[in-house]
């Protein structure tokens, strides 16, 4: 009696779970195709169209590429000229350079990146409709300033032909040069402002007001207080944004139409849920039960991935991109497939459901990871060597990867404990087994 009981009792509850859990997964679907928005008050709003102040749905906070978006791109060869040091470090800081203007402006959605083994520069700005605006934001040097402390300026980023940043005395520091005309101004200025401090302004903007320790009379010099590598190669990049490190020729500008953008996003969206939508119903008819729960997982993978876009930063969408999401659909079913494969082998083995649910995950664990793995180490190499639609192509197929995994072995495997528990555990329920199997 107590025996019944119990089963009685652990199977309402593993019929509770189901039911909750599929609510929280219609919640989360709903919320992602309608959006979920956040206003000033802090309440969240299930409907976008609801009134709502100062609130922007969550889908919008999908960064587009240029190439669903729209946008300009222009593609430089970079040349060193007359400026002294390494050229590849002149070329980080030409990157940084155009990355920290375009931030500035406001396009911080852009990607800058070397090309062509690193002596080209390609430009890509998502939302600007004339190119002449981004050449010539890329074109006009910024102002930099540098002022003693009664305000009155002294030099500008013209008299500063390098600044770079380096480790010295166990920190990390920017150092600097200066022409004869900059090394005499300063020479003056920290001469007689000796533990006072001097200001440096990039286009208006307070960027740096370090205390003078000593006065600097050999046209070079350093300022300290760093704090990382991080902070120091960011400041020097800022100073010497005056002029652009190397001379940039361009070699190529072109713009994409938004319209273009809009239409290859829907054609590619309603081509990946038709294909969805047939993996499911092809699953269903192949595995029966398992099949449902495994267009579940997928559901519950498809919302997590497209969550985990839109917050983490850096990840823009792009049409490769799709195909990386599509590729980790693909990836999501094949582990389903290899798990309820060894599954249905120990059910028509003549075991009992819950020993080939567990036998026959602890089989198809390896083969999961291992295809997975070399499917992490290549989209790892594609994100490292790639540049431009590759790159994008190789996040999302690596963010893909992880999440499919997650939702093979951790949401597959729950959803099935719990139809089990729930009472689904004859094995016609599953697959086909033929009376002689089951004796």
């Amino acid at each position: 009696m107590s025996k019944s009981r119990n089963r009685g009792a652990s199977r309402t509850k593993s019929i509770v779970l189901l039911c909750v859990l599929l609510c929280v997964t219609v919640v989360l679907g709903v919320l992602g195709v309608n959006g979920m928005a956040l206003d000033g008050r802090g309440l969240y709003k299930l409907l976008p169209w609801l009134p709502n102040t100062n609130a922007e749905n969550w889908p919008e906070a999908l960064t587009l590429g240029l190439d669903l978006r729209g946008g300009v791109y222009v593609e430089y060869t970079a040349e060193q000229g007359d400026v002294e040091g390494n050229f590849a470090n002149l070329m980080d800081s030409t990157v940084a350079v155009i990355t920290q203007r375009l931030t500035d402006k406001g396009y911080a959605e852009s990607t800058v990146q070397q090309i062509n083994g690193g002596t080209g520069i390609r430009v890509e700005v998502p939302g600007v409709s004339n190119p002449q605006d981004l050449l010539d934001l890329i074109g006009t040097p910024a102002e930099l300033t540098f002022t003693d402390p009664d305000g009155n300026v002294f030099m500008t980023g013209k008299q500063v032909k390098t600044a770079v940043a380096a480790y010295k005395d166990g920190e990390y520091v920017v150092a600097f040069t200066l022409d004869s005309e900059g090394s005499a101004a300063f020479a003056e200025k920290t001469s007689a402002n000796i533990g006072r401090t001097l200001s440096i302004y990039l286009d208006g903007e307070l960027l740096l007001s370090p205390t003078v320790q000593s006065a600097i009379t050999g046209g070079s010099g350093i300022i300290n207080g760093m704090g990382s590598e991080e902070r120091a190669r960011t400041v020097a990049a800022q100073i010497q944004s005056g002029a652009l490190p190397l001379v940039l020729t361009q070699d190529k500008v072109d713009t994409v139409s938004a319209t273009l953008g809009d239409e290859a996003l829907t054609t590619s969206v309603r081509a990946a849920l038709i294909g969805i939508l047939l993996v499911m119903l092809l699953m269903i008819v192949r595995y029966r039960l398992n099949g449902v729960v495994a267009s579940w997982a997928l559901c519950v993978y498809i919302i997590t991935l497209f969550w985990l876009i839109a917050v983490i930063p850096g990840i823009q969408l792009t049409l490769p991109g799709l195909a990386g999401i599509v590729l980790g659909i693909g990836m999501a079913v094949d582990a389903n497939v290899i798990i309820y494969e060894r599954f249905n082998e120990e059910v028509r083995a003549g075991k009992a459901v819950k020993t080939a649910l567990r036998t026959g995950f602890k089989n198809a664990l390896s083969a999961i990871l291992d295809s997975n793995v070399t499917t992490l180490i290549a989209a790892i190499v594609l994100l490292i060597l790639g540049t431009g639609s590759v790159q994008g192509f190789a996040k999302t197929l690596l963010l893909g990867v992880v999440v499919s995994m997650f939702s093979a072995i951790i949401i597959t495997r729950l959803l099935m404990n719990l139809f089990v528990g729930a009472g689904a555990d004859k094995p016609g329920l599953f697959c086909k087994v033929n009376r002689q199997e089951q004796q």
